[in-house]
C-alpha cells in the first residue's frame, strides 16, 4: 500500500540524510567547499535550510521568490534573507535577455519592455530575437522589470549540491526522488549491511574522473565534434573498476561512431585501446571494411585462441571463413550445429488484436498443457530468487548506498569470482531439494524488492509453481551457470514461451518466429545451449494462411 507521508520537511530530512552519510563516509576525499558547506548548512534555521532544498531539487539555478511558496517554509523573502550571508545563493542577480525571459511571462514581458516591442502579440520567441539587438548585456532582475515587485534569486553552489549527490549515489542519473518513491512504497530496495568499505569512490580522483566522463558523455549525445570530445576523453585506465566499465563503454561508443562514419583508421585506433566487450570483433570487422585483410586475420586467429565470450566466438565463426576465402587459405569447415525440434504452424489470420507470440501460445495451450508467454521473464526470476543471498551479499564496493537495484559490479567480468562461495553455496541446494523452498521463501518475502534479475509482474504464484514442479534441478542449474558466465549477455535471448506438462513433470522451451523473421544470435546461444545439455527447447515457425 503507498503511504501518504505526513512530515512536510520530509525532502529537508532527506537531504540531511545525504550530507550526514557523506560527512561519515567519505569525509577525507571532500574538498575545502565541500566541508565547509556540510559543516555549515545544519546550523541554519529551518525555514532558510528548506528554502534552499527547494532550490537544490528544483530545475535550475534561478526562482522567483513568488514561485517557492510553501506553507512550511512560511514567507520565502525571509527564508531567502538568512542564506545570503553564506554565498550560497544570489537575490536580484544579473540576468540575461534570455535567462529573463525564462522568469517572466507574456504578459509581464509587455509590462517590462512596453513600447520596445513592435508587436506585442508575436509568440515570446520572436519577441526575444526582437529584442536582443537593443537589450545586450547583462543587468539585475529589478533593473529589467522595475515594476516587478517579486524578487529574483539565484542558486550559486548547484555544481557543489550535484557532486554531493554524486557521492552519495556513484552516478548523476538518481536523484531525491529516490528517498521520496521509497518512503511511498513505490521502490523498496533490500537492506544491505554497509561497512566502512563500502564506497563508490574510494579516493578524490574518483570523482573527478567522473565528472570529466560524464562531462565527455554529454558533448558526445549532444552531438558535438566527436574529435573535439575524443581529445578530452580519459585514455588511461581508472583504479576504480566500476568507473573503468564506464570509460570502456564511452569508448566503445566512440569507435561505433567513427565506424558509421567510415573513418576505419580512427575506428580501429578507438578499439585496439578498447577492453569493452565486443571491441575486439569490432577491430577485426573495421580492419576487414578497410581490406586490411592480414592484419584482421592476425587479430581474428589470437582472439579465436582465447575468446572472450561466446558472443565474440560466434562473431569470429562469421568473419573467420570470409577472411580466410580473402586471403585464398583453405576453406574452414563449418561449425556443426546441435539439431533443434521444429514446429511450424500455418494458422488464419487473427481479426482482433493480436501479437505473434500470444497466437502461437493461445494455439498449443491445452488444459493438460498450459502455455505461458515468458521470455526473459521466468529463467531470470528462478536465478534471481534461488541465488538472492549471494547476489544481495555485501562485498566491499557492491552496495555503497541504501538505492542499489543491484550490485554496482554486476557486469564485471570477476562478478561470480568475487562470490563464488555465496553462489556455490545456492546451487548446491539444487542437488538436495532445498532450492524449492528457498524460492518459495524468497519469492513471498521479497516481494516487489528492486532487483536485476527478478520480473514480480510476470511471475506469477501458478506459474512458479508450475516451474518448480516441472523444470528439473539439473536443467535450472544449467541456466544459473550459464547466467553467471556472462551475465550482461546471457541474461537475455531465452525462448519466448514455455509449455508445461504438470502430470508427466516436463516441459518444453518454445521460440516463435513470425513470417519473415529470424533467429536473433543471442537467441541461438541460447537455444544451442539448451540443445547440447538436453533441455527441451523447440523453435515455432508460424506462417498465415492467407499468405500460404
Amino acid at each position: 500500500m503507498i503511504r501518504v507521508l505526513e512530515n512536510e520537511f520530509y525532502y529537508l530530512d532527506n537531504f540531511q540524510r545525504v550530507i550526514d552519510w557523506i560527512g561519515e563516509r567519505y569525509a577525507d576525499l571532500l574538498d575545502e567547499d565541500e566541508r565547509a558547506f556540510l559543516a555549515a548548512f545544519p546550523a541554519l534555521p529551518r525555514n532558510a535550510r528548506a528554502l534552499f532544498v527547494r532550490m537544490v531539487m528544483r530545475k535550475g539555478n534561478l526562482f522567483r521568490a513568488s514561485k517557492l511558496s510553501y506553507a512550511e517554509i512560511g514567507c520565502p523573502v525571509e527564508a531567502a534573507d538568512q542564506l545570503l550571508g553564506t554565498g550560497w545563493i544570489e537575490a536580484d542577480p544579473a540576468l540575461t535577455l534570455d535567462e529573463l525571459f525564462d522568469l517572466l511571462s507574456k504578459p509581464e514581458i509587455a509590462e517590462a519592455f512596453g513600447g520596445q516591442l513592435r508587436a506585442r502579440s508575436a509568440r515570446k520567441a520572436e519577441q526575444l530575437e526582437a529584442l536582443r539587438e537593443q537589450c545586450a548585456g547583462m543587468r539585475p532582475f529589478s533593473q529589467w522589470y522595475g515594476a516587478c515587485d517579486d524578487l529574483a534569486l539565484r542558486i550559486l553552489v548547484k555544481p557543489l549540491c550535484d557532486r554531493l549527490r554524486l557521492i552519495f549515489f556513484g552516478n548523476l542519473h538518481q536523484d531525491w526522488t529516490e528517498f521520496v518513491l521509497s518512503d511511498l512504497g513505490l521502490f523498496r530496495y533490500e537492506q544491505v549491511e554497509f561497512s566502512a568499505d563500502s564506497r563508490g569512490f574510494r579516493q578524490r580522483r574518483d570523482v573527478e574522473h567522473y565528472l570529466q566522463l560524464h562531462a565527455c558523455k554529454e558533448r558526445f549525445a549532444a552531438g558535438e565534434d566527436i574529435d573535439a570530445v575524443v581529445e578530452d576523453l580519459p585514455w588511461h585506465a581508472f583504479d576504480n573498476d566500476w568507473l573503468d566499465s564506464r570509460r570502456e563503454k564511452l569508448l566503445f561508443q566512440v569507435g561505433q561512431h567513427y565506424e558509421k562514419q567510415k573513418d576505419w583508421d580512427k575506428a580501429h585506433g578507438v578499439y585496439v585501446r578498447c577492453r569493452f566487450p565486443g571491441a575486439r570483433g569490432r577491430a577485426i570487422r573495421v580492419l576487414e571494411k578497410h581490406e586490411r585483410f592480414d592484419q584482421a586475420y592476425a587479430l581474428l586467429q589470437a582472439a579465436q585462441a582465447a575468446p572472450e565470450s561466446e558472443a565474440e566466438r560466434q562473431h569470429l565463426s562469421r568473419i573467420g571463413p570470409r577472411l580466410a576465402r580473402r586471403l585464398g587459405h583453405a576453406k574452414l569447415a563449418p561449425r556443426a550445429r546441435q539439431a533443434v525440434a521444429r514446429i511450424d504452424l500455418c494458422l488464419p489470420l487473427p481479426n482482433e488484436d493480436w501479437w505473434v507470440e500470444g497466437v502461437v501460445r493461445d494455439h498449443l495451450a491445452a488444459e493438460a498443457a498450459p502455455v505461458y508467454y515468458v521470455e526473459n521473464a521466468l529463467a531470470n526470476s528462478l536465478f534471481g530468487l534461488l541465488c538472492w543471498r549471494a547476489v544481495f551479499a555485501a562485498i566491499p564496493g557492491a552496495f555503497f548506498h541504501p538505492f542499489h537495484r543491484g550490485p554496482a559490479d554486476l557486469y564485471s567480468l570477476d562478478f561470480h569470482q568475487r562470490r563464488a562461495a555465496e553462489f556455490a553455496a545456492c546451487l548446491a541446494e539444487l542437488e538436495d531439494g532445498r532450492y524449492r523452498d528457498t524460492i518459495r521463501r524468497h519469492y513471498e518475502e521479497k516481494s516487489g524488492i528492486s532487483t536485476p534479475f527478478v520480473y514480480w509482474d510476470a511471475l506469477t504464484p501458478e506459474l512458479l509453481e508450475l516451474a518448480l514442479a516441472c523444470i528439473p534441478p539439473l536443467h535450472l542449474r544449467r541456466w544459473c551457470e550459464r547466467i553467471l558466465a556472462d551475465v550482461k549477455t546471457n541474461r537475455t535471448g531465452f525462448p519466448d514461451l514455455i509449455q508445461f506438462w504438470p502430470a508427466e513433470g516436463r516441459y518444453t522451451m518454445i521460440e516463435v518466429k513470425g513470417p519473415g523473421d529470424r533467429l536473433q544470435d543471442n537467441q541461438l546461444r541460447w537455444i544451442e545451449y539448451c540443445a547440447a545439455h538436453d533441455m527441451p527447447v523447440a523453435v515455432c515457425y508460424l506462417q498465415w494462411e492467407q499468405a500460404a
